[in-house]
């Protein structure tokens, strides 16, 4: 039996145009059922590892005796710049807070998901200064596109990131050899670190582990002794202030 070979090409006028072919119903229902069980997927992908990686950070903080929040909508709002200015202020997810020892002390650090629109960007790691710095430092990765509207003045290279920076003058002076040579330890997976205010950032990636965490809050904390130094005489009159975890409340200014 001879069959007859179904036409998709009409020559019309010299032109070949696309005629109309029927598609059943059937194929329509399986492209969207096949969507549908895709979709869902991967929305119980994303819901199985938010609550994995929630398990983990609870057990981290309660072994170092840390506080856990789940969510606080009020926290990113501490902070201006680095990845917050990039992302969005958004909302923080699975927050650790707590205290830690650097060499010149112990000082308040937060961890933090970083989530926007839905979405988990990063992990925020940050440890507090003594004192607030003069002026706001951001150092960037050459690789990760960070241009954005009202990007602060370039200032050159820093080790192997680039420092942009809202005062030239007093970041030169902040931006010692000892500065860049912690810098270069934090890694090459953390896209920025900034000093904002008394608080030294770093944005790692949203997989991180509690042990790369660990190793990030210490090289964190390194920069935090270089730009706040210990000062006895400043502390003493200070009281010896010891930094409480706040959720939900941004500082007074």
């Amino acid at each position: 039996m001879r069959t007859t070979p179904q036409v998709i090409f009409v020559l019309l006028g010299g032109t070949a145009t696309l005629a109309p072919v029927g598609i059943p119903a059937w194929v329509w229902f399986t492209v969207c059922a096949v969507a549908g069980v895709a979709g869902f997927a991967l929305l119980a992908t994303d819901r199985a590892q938010r609550t994995a990686r929630n398990r983990e950070r609870r057990r981290w903080a309660a072994l170092r005796g840390w506080q856990f929040e789940e969510t606080d909508h009020v926290l990113p709002t501490r902070w201006e710049s680095g990845a917050i200015a990039y992302y969005g202020t958004g909302i923080a997810r699975d927050v650790v807070a707590g205290s830690t020892f650097t060499a010149d002390g112990r000082r308040q650090v937060y961890v933090l998901d970083h989530e926007t629109n839905g979405k988990v960007n990063s992990v925020l790691v940050g440890v507090r200064c003594r004192r607030p710095l003069p002026v706001v430092i951001e150092l960037w990765l050459p690789s990760v596109p960070f241009q954005r509207d009202q990007m602060p003045d370039l200032l050159g290279p820093v080790g192997s990131r680039y420092a942009f920076v809202t005062e030239l003058a007093p970041a030169r002076k902040l931006i010692t050899p000892d500065l860049v040579d912690a810098a270069e330890e934090i890694g090459a997976d953390v896209t920025v670190v900034w000093f904002e205010g008394d608080w030294v950032m770093a944005a790692a990636p949203p997989n991180s582990t509690p042990a790369r965490l660990e190793r990030l809050l210490r090289d964190v904390g390194e920069l935090a002794d270089v730009v706040d130094p210990f000062d006895a005489e400043q502390d003493a009159e200070s009281g010896g202030e010891v930094y409480r975890p706040s959720f939900g409340r941004k500082p007074a200014s």
